[in-house]
């Protein structure tokens, strides 16, 4: 299988904005959280994440966005409502933008991404640990994208999710290697990175 997923359009009907959630308790601890028992009412925004978003939105400087979709973790709720409260916006959850699953790994260490991601470099359908492989990731998040672009013209859509899966759709959009997706700059907490 092809570790490069095909082209994305040439030019888009609609213009996106790619964000991280806030600073999380679960980075606060150091935790792997990625499955829907842990992620969806636990792990929120720490005192830092909040600050950041609070920031982030007293200097937005990007599109003023007119839909807003996210995942459904509490740490992305959170850090979607935010902004959503901001501009006046509702807000959309879709299982698509959700973490990419860590399996046997959840709970554990954060020190242990390194060691998935150097596997993802061999190859980017690997499942090891019974984690989601990066295949998988991508074609989840480009097809939100592809719908969104069949469904709505000219608007300003924010997606906020997760680092990983949000590496992994920046790579396979710029029709890199998706086993590159670590060799990008990693994504900050409450970072919005423009698309189109």
């Amino acid at each position: 299988m092809s570790n490069t997923l095909p082209p994305s359009a040439p030019s888009w009907r609609n213009r996106y904005l790619l964000m991280r959630h806030g600073h999380s308790q679960a980075n606060q601890q150091g935790l792997i959280i990625s499955h829907p028992d842990n992620g969806l009412e636990a792990y929120g925004l720490s005192p830092l994440g909040q600050a950041q978003l609070e920031q982030v939105v007293s200097e937005w400087h990007w599109p003023t966005p007119t839909r807003i979709l996210h995942s459904d973790f509490l740490r992305t709720t959170e850090t979607a409502a935010r902004v959503a409260r901001h501009f006046g916006l509702a807000m959309m959850p879709d299982v698509r933008l959700r973490e990419r699953h860590f399996g046997i790994l959840e709970r554990q260490s954060d020190q242990r991404y390194p060691t998935v991601w150097a596997l993802d470099a061999k190859d980017p359908t690997h499942s090891e640990h019974g984690v989601e492989s990066v295949i998988s990731v991508a074609q989840r998040l480009q097809t939100v994208v592809a719908e969104l672009e069949v469904a709505h013209r000219d608007e300003t859509i924010l997606l906020v999710s997760h680092g990983d899966p949000l590496q992994i759709l920046l790579t396979a959009l710029a029709k890199r290697p998706l086993s590159a997706h670590r060799d990008r700059q990693a994504l900050t907490p409450a970072s919005i990175t423009p698309l189109g």
